[in-house]
């Protein structure tokens, strides 16, 4: 049954029934449309305030848990439902993955329209917390208050925050005190820093007023047992800066690559900013199967080493290479997937649209002696052209690992006019995927499909699919 609430809805008794695309799940009204929650698992029964009404569903909110699911599990994070990071914490890991794969099949088939094969199952992790190896925190002068905060007439005492944003607020900081996703010594940095800048008087960043001086801090961890640290300060006050940076060195000696960012600009991107470093190298290395990659400040890197291992070994095999083949790895990124299938192709071409990358995968394939990869910078649609083709030669194998955007149809274009053998596409979005898997559906037939759970206790997924020229 349900009862109107001025122009919003109520409904009583609701089972939750799926799970859906973003991390929410979904209910059905008795109108027959669905309803969209952020706070529900599936299997809850529960009463449903609505708040926004579109022609095919309504998204609302769970007020009322009449019946908790026996898929629920108890949330690891003190700050679960607040942070938006983990938004499937009290759901266990197995129906994450169910949920998961089901997406990805289903994105595949409804959207793609794609003759599936049998679909192999879903890869999990092994680690599902402590998995990252890179978090950036924001510094805030105001941090974000629970209802209980506001409505209660203690004093609320320090309001410095450091920490996430809230998810919808540019503005808002949730003030952090113990993060599940990354290893220490991570929670003990960022709280031994924050607690520092209080004692010494630095002051928080304020974004509404552009004030302050420590805006954010990024933690990055490898592997090999090297730490990063970059502190971004909004000014230059040389003082303040270094009783900080000498206070990380000292207490954190583990710490191999102590750099710092002064960034007045209104947003917090470094990708246009100078990194200065102050104590140790200017990067960190991460290793994969012998392979050593040079990761600095800015560059990109799979967040999950150890599944990112796993990925990359599925995208090889699904290559199905034996030394012959010349290979173009699409979107190559810092040539990560490049260089770990080169020792299986005659040669591989790396294309990237991000100069800095391609710099970057230039650098570590040099300094893992690979010889036998060409990287090149530019736009994919305008590089990946019939004169590059004709001056690289035409691929047996094409890798593409695009972002969440997918492929531009002009570059699907140009590989159904080069028509390679096989065309592995890895992607971090499935409803892409198949969208660009539709458009090449009558040239290419979808001989394998792969799910790996990259981000355990969040909604994303990636997907590998392998296909052969009909």
């Amino acid at each position: 049954m349900s009862r109107k609430k001025s122009r919003k809805q109520v409904f009583e008794n609701v089972e939750v029934i799926d799970a859906g695309a973003k991390g929410k799940t979904i209910a059905k009204a008795p109108d027959g449309k669905i309803i969209l929650l952020p706070n529900a698992v599936p299997g809850d029964v529960v009463d449903v305030q609505t708040f926004k009404k579109r022609k095919a569903y309504y998204e609302g909110k769970a007020t009322i848990f009449h019946k908790l699911s026996d898929k629920r599990v108890e949330p690891a994070c003190e700050h679960f439902g607040t942070c938006g990071g983990c938004k499937w914490q009290d759901m266990g890991y197995e129906h994450q993955l169910f949920y998961k794969q089901k997406e990805v099949t289903n994105n595949l088939v409804r959207i793609g329209h794609i003759e599936l094969p049998e679909v192999t199952p879903i890869l999990g992790a092994e680690k599902q917390y402590f998995y990252r190896n890179k978090m950036e925190f924001s510094f805030s002068d105001a941090r974000w208050l629970t209802l209980e905060e506001i409505q209660s007439d203690k004093d609320l005492g320090d309001k410095n925050a450091l920490g996430f944003h809230i998810p919808g607020m540019w503005d808002k900081i949730l003030d952090l005190n113990m993060c599940h996703l990354q290893a220490d010594p991570s929670n003990v940095i960022r709280n031994s820093v924050k607690q520092f800048a209080i004692e010494n008087d630095l002051e928080f960043f304020n974004t509404r007023n552009q004030t302050g001086l420590l805006r954010t801090m990024m933690i990055r961890t490898s592997s090999t047992g090297d730490i990063m640290v970059m502190i971004q300060f909004f000014k230059d006050d040389q003082a303040k800066r270094e009783l900080l940076l000498d206070y990380i060195a000292e207490t954190f000696p583990q710490i191999t690559s102590l750099q710092y960012v002064i960034n007045g600009k209104a947003n917090d991107t470094i990708y246009d900013q100078e990194v200065i470093c102050y104590k140790g190298a200017d990067h960190i290395f991460e290793e994969m199967e012998g392979l050593k990659f040079k990761i600095n400040a800015k560059s990109f890197y799979q967040t999950n080493s150890e599944q990112a291992f796993e990925l990359y070994k599925i995208t090889r095999d699904f290559a199905g290479l034996s030394g012959e083949e010349l290979v173009y790895d699409l979107y190559t990124g810092t040539g990560t997937i490049a260089q770990f299938v080169a020792k299986k192709a005659s040669k591989v071409i790396g294309v990237e649209s991000v100069p800095d990358a391609i710099t970057a995968a230039k650098e570590n394939a040099q300094l893992n002696g690979i010889n036998n990869v060409e990287f090149f910078v530019g736009d994919m649609k305008n590089v990946f052209n019939d004169a590059f083709i004709k001056t690289h030669g035409e691929p047996d194998v094409i890798i593409t690992d695009p972002p969440r955007d997918g492929m531009h149809k002009d570059v699907v274009q140009q590989i159904l006019n080069i028509a390679p053998k096989k065309v592995v596409y890895v992607s971090c979005n499935s409803a892409t995927q198949a969208r660009d898997l539709e458009l090449m559906d009558a040239q290419y037939k979808v001989v394998k499909t792969q799910a790996v759970d990259m981000f355990p206790q969040t909604f994303h997924v990636e997907n590998v699919v392998l296909l052969e020229h009909r």
